[in-house]
């Protein structure tokens, strides 16, 4: 801003003159003279140009340092971090002042060791500083390293938000990629929602590989994006149990004829037109000669969708498939640990653990499957009338007692079913004191054995070992930390009862209340169907309806059918599929993985840039 001011006096004029020094301002004189004036201004403008000029070439200059320095520093910031975390890993390492060197002790794959070798002597070879790996005995546990891939990343990780696994303990990972989804699909079998899930997941399997795709910030992206071969096989998996539970967004599809014969029977029973009036619903009795044909050939026949006992049938059919399911699930979970206590060399919990476990499991409710299967296959549609209760029999199992109108399904049944409730029980003292008591004789045998090695023997043994360079590992050290290497540990005979005890009681009880836990699989896939239901029955029905008696139905579908694709995307495929996903994990973790896996070790955290990345 320019002010011309004027004064008189020369007091005054000196306190404008300080004035401006305080503002730093610009004074110039006037000149009485047009032309000087004329000068001075064009002084002044000359003066503002060569500063803007100035001006401009200082930001030109500064725009194009930090346009090269936005470019650098990414870079920059991953070399900052890579030194910060290089300083961290040798801040961790101890210093030797006699041999003027680091010495780190860290864990390493058996695998990687000679690539490990291979960058060191590189390493050493160009700063010229020798780098030498030795093997030092160790008794503490190893940590786990379990190797994934895109496809078995997250099966592992539901197994590790359980619990990370000992060292070289079975892994269930390899067969939750199988069990997990199968039994989800159990509960959320349906063709239409099922190909739905499986179309979503193999549109982000298709693109795993774009950049967008991969650095989405959304949470819930991540979350389905990360499980995404997991979606995968759960969406293929529920095709099939839809096909087998015949219902495709709720409605039965007629892929094969149908094994009942309506022909046949109005035929063979003279159903007049009064008889039709007389009676709305109709009675299909496969005794009767041409009305069932033979069973349908894969699922279930679609003529049932039709039945008004529908319901009562799948009811009936779902709950044994569950029990089914249940204990061959249990069972194989019992059998898996039988290579647990084989590697580590527990040979004792074979006898004295694993069979009696299995003998309780399959004395009981193995005979139960048993009892589904035989009736299911010796029960005739002849005598489906009188056929036995398997629920009373196994009430009666318990009791040792017989139900006068409850008929035998085999003869003999009640000695089988006596000796096997007596086997079971006699499994329960075996389990509970079995290995106590060996592991006491064990301890007492191994304190009386004299000690024929010496603590000087023991040391320079240790020393010995510790000189050998990679090349000499062998199998022992796989073995490192396994129960078999405590020999050293205080035995307390009152510990070891009682944690004998938790785990009996545990199992004992566990085998009821895990059986009776799997049939979550019969109320959530009886709950889905019957949502399936009722939305086509509240939405698409009515819809149809309307259109068909206003005569404007594409009018009318259209809305119908955006609120019914809607609903079944928010009720049938999130919130069910959640609820099924949740019950899945649940009978993973609580009914399958603790009977064999302990998950009490700790993960592998190797040296890596790839986080910082």
């Amino acid at each position: 801003m320019t002010f011309l001011i004027s004064y008189w006096g020369e007091r005054i004029g000196q306190k404008i003159h300080k004035i401006t020094d305080c503002f730093h301002c610009h004074v110039f004189p006037f000149v009485e003279q047009e032309e000087g004036r004329l000068t001075t201004l064009q002084q002044l403008r000359q003066q503002s140009q060569e500063l803007q000029e100035v001006l401009g070439e200082t930001e030109r200059f500064l725009t194009q340092v930090l346009g090269r320095v936005q470019r650098l520093l990414p870079p920059w910031q991953v070399q900052i971090r890579k030194m910060k975390a290089v300083y961290l890993a040798l801040n961790q390492c101890s210093v030797s002042a006699t041999h003027k060197c680091l010495i780190a002790e860290g864990w390493c794959a058996t695998r990687d060791l000679p690539t490990l070798q291979q960058v060191l002597q590189d390493s050493s070879s160009e700063a010229g500083v020798s780098a030498v790996v030795h093997r030092i005995p160790c008794r503490d546990m190893p940590p786990t390293l379990i190797r994934t891939n895109r496809f078995t990343a997250s099966f592992q990780g539901i197994v590790d938000a359980y619990g990370v696994g000992r060292y070289q303990e079975v892994n269930p990972a390899p067969y939750t990629i199988i069990t997990f989804p199968f039994l989800f699909a159990v509960m959320f079998g349906d063709v239409g929602h099922g190909l739905l899930m499986f179309l979503f997941a193999l549109a982000m399997v298709l693109a795993e590989n774009q950049p967008a795709v991969k650095t989405a910030q959304n949470e819930i992206w991540q979350t389905f994006f990360s499980g995404r071969y997991l979606l995968l096989l759960m969406g293929l998996f529920s095709i099939y149990t839809g096909f087998i539970y015949n219902e495709c967004f709720s409605r039965a599809t007629t892929i094969f004829s149908s094994g009942w014969s309506v022909a046949a029977m109005a035929t063979q029973s003279d159903w007049s037109d009064t008889f039709l009036a007389e009676h709305p619903l109709l009675t299909l009795d496969p005794n009767v000669t041409g009305v069932f044909l033979g069973p349908y050939p894969f699922g279930i026949d679609p003529v049932w969708s039709l039945a008004v006992n529908h319901l009562s049938f799948l009811n009936s059919f779902k709950m044994k498939m569950s029990v089914i399911l249940g204990v061959t699930h249990m069972t194989f979970g019992v059998v898996l640990g039988v290579f647990n206590h084989i590697h580590f060399g527990q040979w004792h919990r074979l006898l004295l653990e694993t069979l009696p476990e299995l003998v309780f499991l399959l004395g009981l409710f193995g005979y139960l499957v048993f009892l589904v299967i035989y009736k299911w296959l010796c029960i005739s549609a002849a005598s489906a009338a009188s056929a036995p209760s398997i629920l009373i029999h196994f009430i009666n199992m318990f009791l040792f007692s017989r139900s006068p109108t409850n008929r035998l399904l085999f003869p003999g049944q009640e000695l089988v079913q006596s000796v096997l409730v007596v086997l079971a029980l006699a499994m329960v003292p075996v389990l509970l004191l079995g290995t106590p008591l060996f592991l006491h004789w064990q301890h007492r045998r191994r304190s009386r054995r004299p000690t024929g090695r010496q603590p000087d023997e023991d040391k320079s043994r240790i020393l010995d070992s510790s000189d050998t360079s990679v090349a000499g590992w062998g199998s022992d050290e796989e073995k490192a930390g396994c129960p078999g290497n405590s020999e050293e540990a205080e035995f307390v005979l009152s510990e070891v009862l009682m944690h004998q005890a938790i785990h009996t009681i545990e199992f004992c009880l566990g085998c009821i209340s895990n059986t009776a836990s799997y049939l979550r699989l019969w109320a959530l896939s009886l709950a889905h169907a019957q949502l399936s239901e009722v939305l086509w029955a509240m939405v698409m029905r009515g819809g149809l309806r309307m259109g068909r008696e206003w005569g404007v139905a594409p009018v009318v579908l259209v809305p119908v059918f955006a609120a019914f694709a809607v609903l079944t995307v928010a009720i049938l495929l999130v919130m069910e599929g959640l609820s099924a996903f949740l019950h899945a994990l649940r009978l993973h973790w609580v009914e399958f993985q603790n009977k064999f896996y302990s998950g009490s070790g700790y993960k592998l955290s190797p040296f890596t840039f790839t986080a910082e990345e």
